[in-house]
């Protein structure tokens, strides 16, 4: 799929995806769909039982692709979002990755004619995913309320992070000029000192405050009360099986 249309339609190093590695994928979309209003479909396409799309669904809204929420085989494995960067050619992304003092966890597979996507973790050991558009591109929906709206690594070593990024997409991508859907923090300004460095991935909202309630009434958890940041308004919470994210006022 490198070099299709598809994929060219997010330039490299966007954020172009997300989705949610869940024990119970119905009990995800009771939350979701309570809290933001999503509905979701069947990847039908993924045929393979070993992809890592299989049995997934992707969360719309206004008829447009907003996330995808998958199952969790591996108990093993945190309950989580993962952001995904675009990327025309994910072998090659791969491959320069590891040259850049990063890991490849999932090297990139197929998922059906979707796109084709893998797992890394950048040099401090912070998870991101790599997603090369085939029919799926990504986001079909802009801006707005229950959408996408920022991702933030926390790092422990800022300086490290400014290096790896910059140079593996070619492009800065923190600070002034930014595609600003990404940026980075030092993981002791919010986070206990022990916590992992990690992206957070953030969904708009209109009022970040009224949103809290619907989150704990759906069986999720408060986890940081909402503060000022340079790009708005966030509260850090967790779904119903605890899968962190956060609630961003613009």
């Amino acid at each position: 799929m490198a070099g299709s249309e598809a994929s060219a339609a997010f330039a490299e190093g966007v954020p172009c995806w997300i989705d949610a590695q869940l024990p119970d994928v119905e009990a995800g979309k009771r939350f979701y769909g309570g809290l933001f209003g999503w509905t979701f479909e069947p990847f039908e396409d993924v045929r393979e039982a070993d992809s890592p799309y299989a049995g997934a669904v992707r969360a719309d809204l206004d008829g447009g692709a907003v996330a995808a929420l998958v199952p969790k085989r591996d108990g093993r494995m945190p309950t989580v979002w993962t952001v995904h960067f675009a990327t025309p050619d994910a072998p090659d992304l791969a491959d320069r990755i590891r040259k850049a003092g990063g890991q490849i966890i999932t090297a990139p597979v197929p998922v059906g004619p979707y796109a084709t996507a893998g797992l890394a973790a950048d040099s401090e050991g912070a998870v991101f995913g790599l997603w090369e558009g085939g029919t799926h591109p990504g986001f079909g929906r802009g801006r707005g309320p229950g959408t996408f709206g920022w991702t933030e690594l926390y790092s422990r070593d800022t300086a490290t992070a400014d290096a790896f990024y910059p140079g593996l997409f070619h492009d800065a991508l923190f600070g002034p000029g930014t595609t600003r859907s990404f940026g980075r923090a030092h993981i002791s300004d919010v986070f206990p000192a022990e916590m992992p460095p990690h992206f957070l991935v953030h969904f708009d909202v209109a009022d970040c405050e009224a949103e809290l309630g619907a989150v704990t009434r759906l069986g999720g958890r408060v986890q940081v009360p909402p503060f000022g940041t340079s790009y708005g308004r966030v509260a850090v919470v967790s779904d119903n099986q605890g899968a962190s994210f956060a609630l961003l006022q613009r």
